[in-house]
């Protein structure tokens, strides 16, 4: 950390980890109450209005070009529409959150190894390694999690799908050099989102929403500390280049979520699973490790 740099932003990487990984079984906790399209529908929708509110006073610039929409939508889709409705998907169809965390650790491995083809990068031999130890540890969770509690193997399908939708969105940044201000880039993106979920939560599901006070509390946590909170601490990070932090630190997402799963879900992990997840952490401390500034 620099001397110019606020003390605050020192703790930065840690608060982002917290409120990450606290997303993935406070998701859990919301679809008690509502369906996963629903609850995202009124997610974003609930993030609109802020940075809405947010653009009327700030007033910052909007791209320039057709082209820059462009890619804002794509890369709002991909995140809020693919990724994080195809891991509710999940969390609906009984895949327990420290599984669908894990598999998306993945991730920043998949996203190295893809580089050279999208982005014309170099793959060191270290993402392999991490790739080969993250593999294996997510199936050893995985089959660990079956005797436990099975679910239907569709649920496994969209987190793939979930994951396939965060690696093109992070491709797609670095091929295209997606940058805009932030409250800009987050409404565009939260829009596209709504926008590409709105159809299918409509289609697909009754929109019964039990307000009680505990979905009232799961809502705000998904809006303040996951959609706004972390999103502004990571996009603080980046810009004072301490993305490596947050890299080094991803491959703890999976057994914090599954951690804070087990005390408010009871989503029991047996010691096998356990070490598949340090095996899968392991290969993503190594692949991001060699290359950190790939998230």
């Amino acid at each position: 950390m620099n001397a110019g740099q606020p003390g605050w932003l020192t703790l930065a990487p840690v608060m982002f980890l917290c409120l990450w990984s606290g997303g993935y079984v406070v998701a859990k906790i919301g679809l008690e109450f509502a369906e996963p399209l629903t609850i995202l529908a009124l997610r974003y929708a609930l993030v609109v209005l802020a940075m809405g509110a947010l653009f009327l006073v700030l007033r910052p610039p909007v791209p320039k070009t057709s082209a820059g929409w462009l890619h804002l939508i794509v890369v709002g889709v991909l995140m809020q529409t693919v990724y994080f409705g195809m891991s509710y998907m999940a969390f609906g169809s009984g895949v327990a959150a420290g599984t669908v965390a894990l598999i998306m650790s993945l991730q920043p491995i998949l996203v190295a190894l893809v580089a050279p083809f999208w982005a014309s990068e170099r793959v060191g031999w270290r993402c392999w390694i991490g790739l080969a130890l993250g593999l294996t540890g997510t199936v050893i969770v995985i089959l660990a999690r079956l005797e436990v509690a099975a679910p239907p193997w569709i649920g496994f399908g969209f987190a793939v799908l979930g994951l396939a939708g965060i690696i093109i969105a992070t491709l797609w940044e670095k091929r295209f050099r997606v940058s805009q201000h932030p409250v800009t880039a987050n409404l565009i993106g939260f829009a596209a989102g709504l926008a590409g979920i709105l159809p299918f939560a409509l289609v697909l599901e009754t929109q019964r929403i039990d307000w009680t006070w505990e979905f009232g509390a799961a809502l705000s946590y998904l809006v303040i500390g996951n959609s706004l909170l972390a999103v502004s601490l990571l996009l603080a990070m980046i810009r004072a280049g301490a993305v490596s932090r947050v890299s080094s630190l991803f491959f703890l997402v999976p057994p914090l979520a599954a951690l804070l799963a087990w005390v408010a879900l009871d989503e029991a992990m047996p010691w096998l699973g356990w070490l598949g997840m340090a095996i899968a952490g392991a290969g993503v401390w190594i692949a991001t490790r060699s290359e950190p500034s790939r998230v």
